[in-house]
This record gives C-alpha cells, structure tokens and sequence, in this order.
C-alpha cells in the first residue's frame, strides 16, 4: 500500500481494528462506540482520531465525511455479534442488536467512501442471513462490489483459533481477500501457526486483582492479573489436562450442573496447551467456567494481559477502566489486531490498484 488512507469506524470497541488499520498504514479519523470503557481505552491508545461516545444510530453520515473533509477511503465496522453467535444459540433466539448491523449500509449509503470493512462471526450469514443479505444487497444497490468469506484468524499469524466472517466491498472495483500468512501444518513454505508459548511463555506470574488494588490497581501491574479461584475451582484446575475437556475431570470434583446427562458447553474447566494456538478468546477469558482459559501451567486462569496479547494487543496496551469485567469485556470483544491488518492490508492494495488514493 502507498500512503495514507483515511477510515473512520462504527462499533469500534476498545481499538483493536483501529491498531491494526494504523499498523497497515491508515489514518482512523472517527470512531463511534457507545460504551463509555471501551471508548475511554480507545482514546487513550489513539488520541488523535475523534471518538463519539454514542449510539451509533445517533450520529449521521454527514458528521463523519465533514471530520474527513468529504473524502473517506475505508468505513470499518464490527457491529455486536452476540446475537448470531454460536455459544448464545442454546440460549437466546434474537438478540436486539442485531438489528445494528443495517448501520453499516445506512452510512455506506450516506457517506459512499471508497472502500467498506466489516467483520462479524460467522453465523452473521447464518442465524442473520436476513441481515447480512439485506447488507449485502444495499451495499450492491450503492455501487459496491462485495466479497465475503469466513476465515481463520490462526491462519495470519495470530495465536488464536477464531473463524471470523470478513465482508469487503470496493466503491466500482473488487477487493481480495487476505492470502494466510501462516497454516497449521507448514504447507506451502508458510510458518505454522503461532502458539500459547510463543505469546506467553517468557511471562512471570500474575497477582491476584484484589491483590493488585492494595498496590496501586490492575494499571499499575500492566493487567498482568487473575482472578482468585475458589477452593472447588483449585481443585479442578489442578487436574485439568492441557488442550483436555471438562468431561476429563474425575466425577466427583466436577460441577454439580456438569454431572450426569449435560450436554451443554465442552470447552470449560480446562487448561490452554502450550503448543498450540489458543481457543477463542471471548470476554470470560480470565474465568475458568466459560472457556477452556486455564494457564497450560500455573494453577489459574489466563491473566487479562496474556489474553490481550493472544488477541495481539501491544503489550503496552491501556484498558482505561477500574474495572476487571470491563476490561475482559474489551479484551474479547476484540477483533485481533494482526487479523485487522492483514484485512487492511488487502484493502489498501485494492485501493492502490483502483488509483483511489486522497490527494
């Protein structure tokens, strides 16, 4: 990619696409996020780009191209995506932000920059099929050309297993999606897949979060911080088997709700394995009943630092809040930082060949 492109984001969370975009050499404009942490620790990591703390039906598109001078290259947007997610469907049939998703076609509509990035998971196109064929349709209607596909973060360079739907739609011209950069196995001269170990090996332990807000708080520790297990959660911790399932847990230690029949989540009370990439970072990342999060060698969970950095967040990165659940929120709500510029980087390349570049 040659020079700067302008973007400006919607649902733009704690800023993980924001440093990929700024890594593959965008210039994030606006951001739009309504949730008041989230927002915080965005403009503390990019200072420059003008935040709007608000709903994003809120703000229109005439706000953003005068921030942007009437010459936006990239509208991105990760619009929430519990609803169409795999771990609610046991739970919830809608969810109301679903609906969310048609903001993207509406700013589209209103602001026509060159380019639009939207990533979601894959049950967008599944459980939100009406949706995203909507999206997709108006966003034809508006002159775009429109690619889509579900892909493995794993698969460019990040050290997470995550299949994330990435939609990309070019103003008049196709944009290609990212080739991998890594493969499970080697194949084609690529580098496996990075792992646990290579993300977290060289980290000292963590200290407990209450312990950490005696000393100055979780800032003060970098988030290097867990969460203090219960006696039971001790117990199950040190008999899990890295890269194991809860059903590996002798009987008895197990959980009441997790006896007999259940048939429930598989992927919990377990331990990370170090040799390969971690499961799904979500925003239970630091809690061992949601995930499979336990450390592959310490007795307790990942940290809230160790899971940034297996979603490739600096490790200098600040999560402005006082508050543990907040951050794990931003933390893994997060779209991986290598993923969103690799994405970045395909779309700057279409950009270049389309000679869309802003004077």
């Amino acid at each position: 990619m040659t020079g700067r492109y302008t973007a400006a984001e919607i649902f733009a969370g704690g800023g993980g696409l924001a440093t990929g975009l700024r890594n593959a050499g965008f210039q994030t404009l606006v951001a739009v996020e309504i949730e008041p942490h989230a927002a915080a620790t965005f403009k503390a990591n990019h200072p420059e780009v003008q935040v709007f703390r608000q709903d994003v039906r809120t703000i229109s598109g005439k706000t953003i191209s005068d921030l942007a001078e009437g010459a936006l290259d990239v509208l991105a947007a990760c619009p929430p995506c519990q609803g169409f997610s795999t771990l609610t469907t046991k739970w919830k049939k809608t969810d109301s932000r679903n609906e969310l998703v048609s903001e993207v076609a509406r700013l589209a509509e209103e602001i026509r920059p060159r380019a639009i990035m939207v990533e979601n998971v894959p049950g967008l196109a599944q459980k939100g099929k009406v949706l995203f064929d909507a999206l997709v349709e108006r966003l034809i209607d508006a002159g775009y050309v429109c690619n889509w596909d579900v892909l493995q973060v794993a698969n460019y360079g990040v050290p997470q297993k995550r299949r994330r739907l990435v939609l990309l739609a070019g103003m008049g011209f196709k944009i290609a999606l990212p080739a991998p950069t890594h493969s499970r196995t080697g194949a084609d001269g690529l580098p496996r897949w990075r792992t646990v170990r290579d993300t977290i090996a060289d980290m000292e332990d963590a200290i407990p979060f209450v312990e950490a807000q005696k000393l100055g708080g979780a800032q003060a520790f970098n988030w290097h911080v867990v969460r203090r297990l219960s006696p039971e959660n001790v117990v199950r911790i040190r008999q899990a088997l890295p890269g194991a399932v809860w059903k590996s847990l002798p009987a008895e230690i197990r959980p009441n709700c997790h006896q007999g029949e259940y048939d429930g989540f598989t992927n919990v009370y377990g331990r990370l394995s170090w040799d390969e990439p971690s499961v799904t970072i979500t925003a239970g990342c630091t809690t061992l009943s949601k995930g499979r999060f336990g450390h592959p060698e310490h007795d307790r969970t990942l940290s809230l630092r160790e899971a940034a950095l297996l979603q490739t967040f600096p490790p200098d990165y600040r999560f402005d809040t006082p508050h543990f659940e907040r951050a794990c929120e931003i933390v893994g709500n997060a779209l991986p930082c290598m993923f969103a510029e690799a994405i970045a980087r395909a779309v700057g390349s279409a950009l270049d060949a389309a000679g869309s570049r802003n004077p």
